[in-house]
């Protein structure tokens, strides 16, 4: 397949390398030009547990990208998506289609800029991390989704699936997409509260003293997710049935222990908010990943006090108004 992959970060990098290695057509586009540069200069590496190896490649900043693709693989922070889908609409075969790689229900900005039927959307949940330019760490395998908007599965899914396989052997196509997007809403508000602490994400989890709070950021967003009628899926020790209303305590704790047992076998320990915070020092993707949740609690009468309140407490941070420390999570807990 021949492939363009917009976001040579974490995501796009770790994917793109793979896909390199196994014969595919790779073509990158990433805004940081020394990265780039690098790319260029002397291959992409993936360094970590999992694997060790470089591979050469090509990338280009957005402005001296040329051509039309028709697979491209959308892989930037939730934040940027629309104005780079705008930037790729330009670059898209009359017959392509853009697969959103992130994280958040950015299938949806991405539908308003390209159309819903050039849209593709994907699950990831892999463990990865930006190093330095050209390198990237790969520190834990997770499950890759993709499927159509409407359920439907269609040739163009299936076979994107297929060239998945060489980057994830249980890549897998689903007629619930959206399932598994909810899903990792729920998964990813828990990931943002970890990022209020500098602990790692198992020892998050496994804190006894903060469970409740976890349970109750999956079950306010699955209440969201009810109202617009979508049925969530599980994947790597998350289930959304343990998080329901009416789950059983020692049900959800038993998640909670399987989602600690998944984090602690990955060497990217701390998830991409906290390292937003804590490394890079900038904005998080709270408001573009969290904010749909409050808006759509709004329209179907669900309140979403703790997502609200997670959102506010990761902007003080951002601001330099609040450290990141055990006893922000109090502010959530207060809540219950």
């Amino acid at each position: 397949m021949d492939l363009l992959i917009w976001g040579a970060g974490a995501i796009g990098g770790t994917i793109g390398a793979y896909l390199i290695r196994a014969g595919h057509k790779v073509t990158f586009v990433d805004r940081a030009a020394e990265h780039v540069a690098a790319i260029n200069g002397s291959g992409l590496t993936i360094t970590g547990p999992i694997d060790q190896f470089t591979v050469p490649a090509q990338a280009y900043v957005p402005e001296g990208l040329a051509g039309a693709f028709t697979h491209v693989l959308l892989c930037v922070k939730a934040q940027d998506t629309e104005q780079a889908a705008c930037l790729i609409a330009p670059h898209l075969a009359p017959d392509g289609y853009i697969a959103s790689m992130q994280n958040g229900l950015n299938e949806l900005v991405i539908a308003r800029v390209a159309g819903q039927e050039r849209t593709v959307g994907a699950f990831i949940n892999f463990g990865a991390d930006y190093l330095e330019p050209g390198v990237i760490l790969y520190g834990g395998r997770g499950a890759v989704v993709v499927g159509e908007l409407d359920g439907s599965l269609s040739d163009r899914v299936r076979a994107l699936q297929k060239t998945l396989l060489d980057f994830e052997p249980n890549a897998i196509v689903s007629a619930n997409i959206w399932g598994y997007l909810w899903g990792k809403m729920a998964y990813g508000a828990q990931l943002f509260a970890t990022a209020l602490t500098n602990e790692s994400i198992a020892d998050c989890l496994a804190d006894a003293t903060y469970r409740p709070v976890y349970i109750a950021l999956a079950q306010e967003i699955l209440r969201v997710a009810a109202a617009i009628g979508v049925m969530p899926e599980p994947f790597n020790g998350f289930d959304p049935r343990a998080f329901v209303p009416s789950a059983a305590t020692e049900v959800s704790l038993r998640s909670l222990d399987d989602m600690v047992a998944f984090n602690r076998r990955s060497a990217k320990t701390h998830s991409g908010i906290w390292r937003d915070l804590a490394v890079r020092k900038r904005r998080t993707e709270a408001d573009a990943q969290l904010g749909p949740i409050v808006a759509y609690g709004q329209q179907h009468g669900v309140e979403t006090p703790l997502t609200a309140r997670l959102i506010a407490l990761i902007h003080a941070i951002e601001d330099g108004e609040l450290p990141q420390q055990g006893a922000n999570l109090d502010e959530l807990k207060v809540l219950l």
